[in-house]
């Protein structure tokens, strides 16, 4: 009986905050001059948009997977330092060896170079 009240009450929650979020939402109406770019009463010089550089965006990527690679990685060597295993460390090298496969595989396809 719990489970089926806190079920229903969970949903009841759900609805009424949906209703509320939805009646207190920002309702503007769109003007093309207030969703322009502001570059002091002059018409701008560039495009606001530009597209994003790939090649940028690859190696922001790069960095991020081998940034988290060291968060996942230094936990377990903290821990298993004075009791290390042969189970973490298989888990540690193949973890290490599939991120450099991968390095390896993006520096082979010249995905990596800067300029070409």
């Amino acid at each position: 009986m719990f489970f089926i009240t806190l079920f229903v009450g969970t949903r009841l929650l759900r609805a009424l905050l949906v209703v509320l979020g939805l009646s207190l939402r920002d309702k503007r109406v769109s003007d093309r001059e207030k969703s322009s770019p502001f570059e002091c009463g002059f018409t701008p010089q560039s495009i606001p948009r530009l597209p994003f550089s790939l090649r940028f965006f690859l190696v922001a990527v790069v960095f991020l997977i081998f940034d988290v690679e060291l968060v996942l990685i230094f936990p377990m060597v903290v821990r298993h330092r004075l009791f290390f295993c042969k189970e973490a460390g298989a888990v540690l090298i193949v973890f290490i060896l599939v991120l450099l496969l991968g390095l390896g595989y993006e520096l082979n396809q010249g995905r990596l170079r800067w300029a070409q």
